[in-house]
């Protein structure tokens, strides 16, 4: 209404995918409280039809088990979501430690070229898909460029596509295209960092009001926290995602990157600070030692 003073009011509002409020809310046993499911899904605008229509479509994927009905029910993460949990927690950590100043760039460039016949289009496709969402960038047809030293991950894409035998990897610190040679210049003009750079303004944007409110109110209800926990999460996510984390020493300074998970590093350690009743769910596992320098980095 017009004139409320609303805590949120000055909040973006964060678009949270019913899926993804159903897997921020798997705990450390893989489990899903499904009462906890419905009392947080209001917060993020969403309705118990939503709820109920979402847990049905996991559970006939295959995703989680059910046990019990409605809000008294437990969700169980099998198969392919019990596995997929937290594998990128070793990408946000490198993140941080870029940020840190702990992981200085070696000049090192790492470069994989492939040709996969025709008759494994499919699996060449999967190829260059899973190259992207590793950080590289299409230098020409079939080869891929990254700053980082991915070998290890693009390996293990490559064996589970049976195509490694169609692999060159390579490194070199002598990089030109066209006259262009200047690090910083090919790294601009391979990855598309002002689109990557709105993202986290962006993430930002949403976490600068999220952390104003854990400031002035020590005593947030658990379900507010949580749903707060949960926007940090998906809009972070849709930040880190495309983001090839180049080295500092490629982007320009200020890179808004650095600021935007700064911001949520100290939301987080605040929602630690009174995570009663919500300390075993997997956000804050997964997240909670890969903001401080210490955390181990990738590669």
């Amino acid at each position: 209404m017009p004139g409320t003073d609303s805590p949120r009011t000055s909040e973006p509002a964060v678009q949270v995918p019913t899926r993804t409020l159903v897997e921020a809310l798997i705990r450390t046993d893989h489990t899903v409280d499904t009462g906890e499911l419905y009392a947080i899904a209001p917060l993020l605008g969403m309705t118990d039809q939503q709820v109920r229509l979402c847990v049905k479509r996991l559970v006939t994927e295959g995703r989680f088990a059910q046990d019990g009905r409605g809000r008294k029910a437990v969700l169980r993460a099998v198969g392919a979501t019990e596995r997929a949990l937290g594998p990128d927690v070793e990408f946000v950590a490198h993140a941080f430690q870029q940020d840190a100043g702990l992981a200085p760039w070696d000049g090192i460039w790492h470069l994989v070229a492939f040709a996969v016949p025709e008759t494994a289009r499919t699996a060449r496709d999967a190829l260059r898909a899973a190259l992207t969402r590793l950080g590289g960038a299409a230098v020409q047809g079939g080869l891929y460029l990254s700053a980082n030293a991915w070998e290890p991950y693009v390996e293990d894409q490559a064996r589970q596509l049976d195509v490694l035998d169609h692999l060159t990897l390579l490194t070199t610190d002598n990089l030109r295209q066209g006259d262009e040679h200047e690090p910083a210049a090919l790294a601009r003009a391979l990855w598309p960092q002002d689109e990557i750079a709105d993202r986290y303004r962006r993430l930002a944007a949403v976490a600068r009001p999220r952390l104003r409110r854990l400031q002035e109110d020590a005593d947030l209800p658990g379900p507010q926290r949580l749903a707060i926990a949960i926007e940090l999460a998906a809009e972070f996510t849709r930040a880190m995602e495309p983001d090839p984390l180049l080295p500092p020493e490629l982007l320009p300074r200020p890179w808004a990157g650095t600021e935007a998970r700064q911001l949520v590093a100290q939301c987080w350690s605040l929602l630690e600070e009174h995570a009663e009743g919500v300390g075993q769910v997997g956000l804050f596992r997964l997240y909670r030692d890969v903001v401080r320098p210490g955390a181990t980095t990738r590669g």
